[in-house]
């Protein structure tokens, strides 16, 4: 029988606070998003001032970084440089802010943030992948 490591309400409770530590030392109100492997909310916490589009577009960062495999900013990278046929595939938001989360190399889920400016959703997004180590 084979088995995969996943990702605990427990973990992204963990990974959610590293990255709301972040938000709130740089006075950012945003909205973070954790979804699991199969791209299902696991977990959702909004600031209560953050603008409610905000919601919308962090679960789809998740989303789009565990269904791709790698973070959102990918695909921000490529629209920039001409690449447009992101724009074309199902479920990508071209925007920083969206990281894969890995336990012992195997994609367990998606942290997707939104609210401030995107490579400032990056950095918060950075801080909650740090504690997943």
């Amino acid at each position: 029988m084979t088995s995969k490591p996943i990702l605990t309400l427990e973990a992204a409770k963990h990974i959610a606070a590293a990255a709301e530590g972040e938000a709130l030392r740089n006075n950012w109100r945003v909205v973070i998003a954790i979804v699991d492997d199969g791209g299902h909310l696991l977990y959702l916490q909004r600031s209560h001032d953050t603008q409610f589009g905000s919601v919308d577009t962090a679960i789809a960062k998740a989303y789009a970084a565990a269904a791709f495999q790698r973070p959102t900013k990918t695909s921000e990278d490529a629209v920039q440089s001409g690449r447009l046929i992101h724009l074309a595939l199902p479920s990508v938001i071209p925007a920083e802010g969206g990281v894969p989360l890995r336990i012992e190399g195997v994609v367990v889920g998606g942290l997707g943030i939104s609210g401030v400016r995107s490579f400032e959703d990056g950095l918060i997004a950075a801080a909650g992948l740090a504690a997943l180590s």
